[in-house]
């Protein structure tokens, strides 16, 4: 079997270049990501997933793509419905527990259906966040809510309706984001809250789903950790954070690099982030040139990380359709006003 890089690359349209196609097989990322420009008619969309498949010869080539509902979904009418933020969930589970978790599990299972027939096998969900007051909208009303063990409950639920529809879920964005009081996508935060502060409220989500199979990290410097680094390029918040202290031996990939939180070209983000001991590089907005920078720094998966990234593969599986009317009917009894 061909060896794959350490990376998963996002794609400038809705069909491949003859450049991207080249790019792709000589450089062989593990997988993709695909964005709303990437999204059009579903056999267009179906045709786009093969040829990237096909463009690294892996049929088993991962897919992602970022599908939570409220203002984070790629997929829109008529290819899905718009459904409710997280925070509409963490409402109704306060109203009542049972009904929230389900709804939860409900909304997850449906997000597999929608993404399962256009042969996208993995979802970047569940949010993990616990914003506190004042923080950034950039998390808002993505996050479950602003209690550590509402958000660990509900992400346990909604990742698990994903893995029940045959999807590989990925918590975000460990090892928690709620605290940034500035937008990742165009600064770098600094939290300054005491480590303890940090272990009770932020950690503690992703500590009680550290079983799940994959995770992204944060764009954030913890100055009670590492003053000097944001986690996604930090071997102390990855080593002695991510992996010790919460306990996460999953699959972690970065967050885009794209993004402007982190400083450096493309070639210093992928060798910085991949020194740190985040196992893939994440780059989505398909611009071939940041591209090639990622690859020129990203190397073979291999190792520790080849396995975590082998077992988050085993977590993806062929769609049951056969429940779909009665999940959309159970789920529309909680939010009516789904379109």
């Amino acid at each position: 079997m061909t060896e794959s890089k350490s990376m998963i690359l996002g794609c400038s349209g809705k069909v491949l270049t003859p450049d991207e196609i080249r790019f792709y097989r000589g450089e062989r990322p593990w997988g993709f990501i695909l964005f709303a420009r990437n999204i059009g008619e579903p056999e267009q969309i179906r045709d786009l997933v093969l040829s990237l498949r096909e463009s690294v010869g892996r049929p088993d080539a991962p897919v992602f793509i970022d599908q939570e509902g409220g203002r984070v979904q790629r997929l829109r009418p008529p290819l899905a419905p718009n459904y409710p933020a997280g925070a509409a969930v963490g409402a109704l589970y306060r109203q009542d527990r049972e009904a929230g978790l389900r709804s939860a599990w409900l909304l997850a299972r449906l997000h597999a259906f929608d993404l399962t027939r256009f042969g996208i096998t993995a979802d970047c969900l569940p949010v993990l966040d616990v914003p506190i007051e004042g923080a950034s909208d950039v998390i808002g009303a993505r996050a479950y809510g602003k209690q550590p063990e509402i958000v660990a409950e509900l992400g346990r639920a909604a990742a698990q309706g994903l893995m029940d529809g045959g999807m590989l879920p990925v918590m975000k964005h460990i090892p928690g984001h709620g605290r940034a009081f500035s937008d990742t996508h165009f600064e770098l935060p600094v939290v300054d809250a005491p480590l303890a502060e940090l272990r009770s409220h932020d950690f503690a989500p992703f500590k009680a789903l550290n079983h799940l199979p994959a995770a992204m990290t944060a764009h954030v410097v913890y100055s009670a950790i590492d003053p000097d680094n944001p986690a996604t390029t930090s071997g102390k918040v990855v080593q002695e954070i991510i992996r010790g202290e919460i306990g996460f031996d999953g699959l972690l990939m970065s967050d885009d690099t794209s993004m402007k939180a982190l400083s450096g070209d493309f070639p210093e983000k992928a060798a910085g982030i991949l020194a740190a001991g985040v196992d893939l590089v994440l780059h989505c907005n398909g611009v071939m040139e940041e591209m090639a920078g990622i690859a020129s720094r990203t190397g073979v998966l291999a190792g520790k990380s080849l396995q975590r990234a082998d077992r988050a593969l085993s977590y993806i599986k062929a769609g049951d359709a056969k429940n779909e009317t009665e999940v959309r009917a159970e789920f529309a009894g909680y939010f009516d006003a789904v379109a």
